[in-house]
């Protein structure tokens, strides 16, 4: 990428993938990114990057879309934790995504993949988390096995084509440029200030601003040792209430209440009728017992020494990024 070559960013309307395209552009580099619907283009608009459509589930969608493309940072994928078949809409979309996609830029000669991962491809057994410790043994959950499967998957495709590969895992990522529909990460930040966080769950979040992350990605691209894994988020985690108590002290006059505690098995009953309703309306709940069961208490700490020192990341701590991320929202009241 030092002489400025073309990349192409997939999924670049979403959250990472638009803050992504922004730091990219910044730095003087040539950028297509594309988009699964080319209609979708209102955040490029003051953008100097070229905007093609491909789907990840159109293989040649992708090898028309990496034509010429020296590297390819692979952000886009089906990202929610909800469906009405998420094994069929989230599981198998991701995937496939990952085998044409890699595919297609084999066959496009592309020389560099950064692979967009996620903390959920991460073993949490032992704390803090850390790249060796290998994958999520918890298979539950149809996201996080699409991201530890589709992670696996895209190493052996490259070893198979003879391509560079990196992988790289976000955690929670708010800040940035942010647009309708908000990401999961963000939507948190949004019920904390609409006051819709009824109950304490005790469950964490590592937020990590998206512009780091983005910073992560280009040094990934740079620095990054082929075949290695590297964890984008910070050392410590912040519970939704802790988060909470951060809007409170922020914002007094909202008048933001910070939840207070039940016992699990209210939270069961109260995420099981929240379940109920979705599957009638086809809208995501709010909370689901699965996510109770997955991430309550759960501490996600991680040991980024390895992104430090090796891609040089520094990131802004979870509690700045996350007073940073409200005023951005404050800031801009359409979006909550």
């Amino acid at each position: 990428m030092a002489d400025k070559k073309m990349v192409l960013v997939s999924g670049a309307n979403g959250h990472l993938g638009n803050n992504l395209v922004r730091l990219l552009t910044e730095k003087g580099i040539p950028v297509r990114a594309s988009v699964r619907n080319i209609k979708s283009k209102e955040c490029f608009k003051d953008l100097n990057c070229e905007v093609v459509q491909a789907d990840i589930t159109d293989k040649a969608s992708f090898k028309r879309a990496l034509q010429h493309v020296d590297t390819f940072f692979a952000v886009g994928a089906a990202f929610k934790l909800w469906a009405k078949n998420p094994k069929k809409e989230i599981y198998d979309v991701n995937m496939l995504g990952t085998r044409n996609t890699i595919e297609a830029a084999a066959e496009a000669g592309v020389k560099r993949i950064v692979y967009v991962s996620s903390i959920a491809a991460l073993d949490y057994t032992n704390l803090p988390t850390k790249e060796s410790n290998g994958y999520n043994p918890d298979r539950r959950d149809m996201y996080y096995n699409s991201k530890n499967d589709g992670e696996k998957l895209a190493f052996d495709l490259a070893r198979e084509f003879g391509i560079e590969l990196v992988s790289v895992m976000p955690g929670a990522m708010i800040g940035g440029e942010a647009f309708l529909p908000l990401s999961i990460s963000y939507n948190v930040l949004k019920l904390i200030l609409n006051k819709q966080i009824p109950m304490d769950t005790k469950i964490t979040l590592n937020w990590v601003d998206v512009r780091d992350v983005a910073e992560g990605c280009y040094l990934a691209a740079q620095k990054g040792r082929s075949g290695e894994r590297y964890i984008l988020a910070n050392e410590k985690c912040m519970t939704i209430t802790d988060t909470t108590k951060l809007a409170q002290n922020l914002y007094p006059e909202l008048k933001i209440k910070v939840p207070g505690t039940v016992p699990k098995f209210i939270l069961y009953a109260i995420a099981g009728f929240m379940e109920l309703s979705a599957k009638i309306s086809g809208k995501p709940p709010l909370l689901t017992t699965k996510e109770i069961a997955m991430f309550s208490g759960l501490q996600q700490d991680f040991d980024i020494s390895k992104s430090r020192n090796e891609l040089e990341f520094n990131p802004k701590d979870g509690e700045q990024a996350v007073k940073e991320a409200l005023t951005y929202l404050m800031e801009h009241r359409e979006l909550i």
